[in-house]
């Protein structure tokens, strides 16, 4: 099992389902949020909107709440109703929790709080996982922390150490990497510098949580022309060779081919 929706997965309120179909529209991939952004007073309708939803079901992700809620058994129960079988586990920290769901559903596991961020090789191991992401707030909140960056906008240490640690055990068990959201809407600069990195770090997709930072993170993920006619040309030189060999006055090996393979995969 594998994830290849694109490059940017934008978040939508399960309970305004009236910004389902644009929100499809204008992303490579919809999450119907039935946690954080849904207050426990209208969840059900929440789960009853997903019900009635008529969205491409290869194009949506349903968040779920916390294995450990209340709320997590009414929302199987509502998906498992549905067509949408790929589900985002909002506050993944056992892997044992996903068992909970059967082998039709590809599971995103979103490693959101210190205790998931610790065991996030293990979850990314579940045979039923196929993405972790990994959420900056959440996480420093479960430290007893107030803020996951600085003044100026740059993440935490703390931050960063757990957003590299999902990539790697993703990596590590050949899984997809979804960095977390911007939530600041107006900062498109600062956007498009965490997307480009994610994109050169090895991550798969950004999430968003407004249709304006769509493009940005398009952009951000796709690779210039340069770049692409490097990956092409590295790529055809290869071919007959064995080895290291000498390109453009730069020595190539394996890692760099691998390097203009995933460019030409964005392109």
């Amino acid at each position: 099992m594998s994830f290849d929706l694109g490059p940017a997965l934008l978040f939508c309120p399960a309970d305004r389902p009236e910004r389902f179909a644009g929100a499809l529209h204008k992303a490579d991939a919809v999450i119907l949020d039935l946690e954080d952004a849904v207050l426990p007073v209208a969840k059900a309708q929440a789960r009853e909107n997903l019900l009635a939803a008529d969205l491409d079901p290869s194009r949506v992700i349903v968040r779920v709440n916390a294995p450990d809620t209340d709320h997590f058994a009414d929302d199987l129960a509502a998906v498992a109703r549905t067509p949408f079988r790929m589900v985002m586990v909002a506050k993944s920290e056992d892997p044992a929790a996903l068992d909970a769901f059967d082998d039709q559903f590809r599971l995103i596991a979103l490693c959101e709080t210190a205790r998931g961020v610790h065991h996030a090789g293990a979850i990314a191991a579940h045979p039923r996982t196929v993405a972790l992401m990994w959420g900056a707030e959440d996480l420093v909140a479960s430290l007893g922390g107030m803020s996951s960056r600085y003044s100026d906008g740059r993440y935490r240490d703390v931050a960063r150490t757990a957003r590299a640690q999902v990539l790697l055990a993703s990596g590590a068990c050949g899984k997809t990497a979804i960095d977390a959201v911007h939530l600041d809407i107006e900062d498109l600069d600062g956007l498009a510098s965490e997307a480009a990195d994610a994109v050169a770090s090895g991550f798969g997709a950004t999430a968003c949580i407004h249709p304006k930072q769509v493009a940005v993170i398009r952009e951000a993920y796709r690779p210039d022309d340069a770049t692409l006619s490097w990956a092409q040309a590295v790529l055809a030189a290869a071919d007959g060779e064995r080895g290291v060999f000498r390109f453009d006055g730069r020595m190539i090996d394996e890692p760099v081919l691998r390097h203009a393979r995933a460019v030409i995969a964005r392109g």
